[in-house]
């Protein structure tokens, strides 16, 4: 079999692409890295080829897409649609003369643009969750803060509030007071963000995350007792444990709806032992679950990414 080639977008120098880079070279294949501020097209007698810092996208099999850096409303569109023009190519033979070395097609990009997109954006993780059965936290999303100011109180005057697009934590305020949601909604009004305002699920400072890899489900319960968000530094815990068959089918179904190969869906028990969705994560990072994992998990990742590939090329 053809060593693979990955290309792993976004990623930088620190622990990840550390940890990548010796899975990489477990599972026999090529890790590059590069980043999304250097991706450029070029269009030249109706063909185009998409590059960046560590080569000609063709060159590779599989591109891991990575944490995108903040940037403008063009150079994000700009760097999805560059994504996007590779998955429409999805399988397709190239040009004679612009072989890549590992196959003659274009790479399998993982995640797809489309699955980030969703991800990324709560409101619409949340609603395809809800469609597929799943339970979900009441939740209104509005442009307006006198309505979120009425979603506050019909929610029961305590409710967690989060910027549709973010992660890490960042952003996240839980309000129990109408004065200070008043004040929160308006500061927010004011930059023209969308609120999103999520009835509380208590009793906070703890959670359960089910990494998916491909077809395999892992499950993580994180604790945080000094903050209601388990997501943040100070003090919080991991600990493994083993995914039943009910998590498992639920994580695959909802990373199946949204595109993912992988990544982690996030959920609460509520108190009749029904799991509560709260997030999906497009792209998460592990470097806290490694700490009580019993492999590798960037090894799984990896294993994961070959596997997808080597399913493509089969179809």
């Amino acid at each position: 079999m053809t060593r693979k080639r990955i290309l792993a977008l976004g990623t930088g120098q620190g622990w990840h692409s550390t940890a990548l880079q010796q899975a990489c070279a477990a599972c026999q294949c090529d890790l590059h890295l590069g980043s999304y501020e250097s991706m450029k097209s070029v269009i030249r007698s109706g063909r185009v080829e998409s590059i960046c810092d560590a080569g000609t996208f063709s060159d590779f099999d599989i591109v891991l897409t990575r944490t995108m850096p903040i940037g403008s409303f063009e150079q994000i569109t700009f760097r999805l649609a560059m994504l996007h023009e590779l998955c429409e190519g999805f399988g397709s033979k190239v040009e004679p003369g612009e072989e890549s070395p590992s196959g003659c097609v274009k790479p399998l990009v993982v995640n797809a643009p489309r699955a980030l997109e969703l991800a990324i954006d709560k409101f619409a993780t949340l609603s395809r969750v809800a469609k597929l059965g799943f339970r979900v936290p009441d939740t209104t999303v509005t442009q307006s803060r006198s309505e979120a100011l009425d979603a506050f109180r019909s929610l029961g005057g305590d409710c967690v509030v989060k910027p549709i697009f973010g992660g890490e934590g960042r952003g996240v305020m839980r309000l129990r007071d109408a004065e200070l949601a008043w004040s929160v909604f308006a500061a927010l009004d004011r930059v023209d963000s969308v609120l999103y305002v999520q009835q509380f699920q208590p009793p906070g400072g703890s959670d359960n995350r089910l990494f998916v890899m491909g077809d395999e489900v892992f499950g993580i319960k994180r604790v945080n007792p000094n903050d209601f968000r388990t997501n943040v530094a100070g003090g919080g815990t991991c600990t493994w444990f083993d995914v039943n068959e009910t998590q498992r089918e639920m994580a695959l179904s909802i990373c199946n709806e949204l595109g993912l190969v992988y990544g982690a869906v996030d959920y609460l028990l509520s108190d009749d032992g029904i799991p509560c969705v709260i997030e999906v994560n497009a792209i998460p990072g592990w470097k806290g679950a490694q700490t009580v994992a019993p492999f590798s998990i960037a090894e799984k990742i990896i294993s994961a990414l070959i596997d997808a590939a080597d399913k493509r090329v089969m179809a």
